[in-house]
């Protein structure tokens, strides 16, 4: 059900899964797992849910239980004023398979999607949030040089995060097709971006030429 690129990869690899021996195996399933699912986080973002979830505590359990099928330890978070619910499992792959199976599905009336959450940087959440002092190689043209503090030591730039949803929406966009990015409701309508063709190129490699206008005569513009 999934329609990006890294779901659709890891649902290869669980089909997979299911049809080796686990005892013969085990060791390269193993580590076939942990090559596919180490980057990806542990956590969803369920979206475009609908409003009853948040008061009704029936559907609030329906919701519920459609994500522990998955995980029995998976807990909730519910953003009512975002309409969205952040579903946290035990491991990525419990959010992988919950994300290939609950994505895009109608639920209530409503078409809810599921995404990977951000993972969290914990050694940024670890480190003093103050401000340091710069790195000590690039104040050797100060005199007299600065000295840095007891202890202190050069912190390096954290990797970027890579948004997995996002290349892969990228990446199936075609020119001259539509793609449907928010299908329509009662309240509002579709969106659906239309991706533009590049222009034809031309063989020989000649400029356009500009038409000329003609300038009219100065007895026309007397009278």
């Amino acid at each position: 059900m999934a329609d990006v690129d890294d779901a659709e990869d890891i649902n290869v690899v669980l089909k997979d899964d299911n049809l080796s021996s686990p005892s013969h195996n085990e060791p390269e399933t193993d580590a076939r797992e942990n090559m596919y699912f180490h980057d990806l986080p542990d956590a969803l973002i369920v979206t475009n849910i609908d409003e009853c979830i948040f008061d009704d505590v029936k559907c609030k359990v329906e919701f519920e239980s459609l994500f522990r099928k998955y995980d029995e330890t998976a807990s909730f978070l519910y953003l009512r004023s975002f309409r969205r619910a952040r579903v946290n499992f035990s491991t990525p792959e419990m959010a992988a398979t919950a994300r290939i199976h609950l994505h895009e599905l109608e639920l209530f009336g409503k078409r809810v999607k599921c995404y990977f959450a951000q993972p969290k940087d914990e050694e940024s959440e670890n480190k003093d949030p103050h401000l340091h002092p710069p790195p000590l190689e690039k104040q050797f043209l100060i005199s007299p040089p600065a000295s840095p503090p007891v202890g202190w030591e050069q912190t390096h730039e954290a990797e970027p995060i890579i948004n997995y949803d996002l290349i892969s929406a990228v990446a199936n966009l075609a020119p001259g097709m539509s793609h449907e990015i928010h299908p329509p409701s009662d309240k509002h309508p579709a969106i659906v971006v239309h991706i533009c063709e590049d222009p034809p190129l031309r063989c020989n490699g000649e400029k356009p030429k500009i038409i000329q206008t003609r300038r009219p005569d100065v007895s026309e513009r007397g009278t």
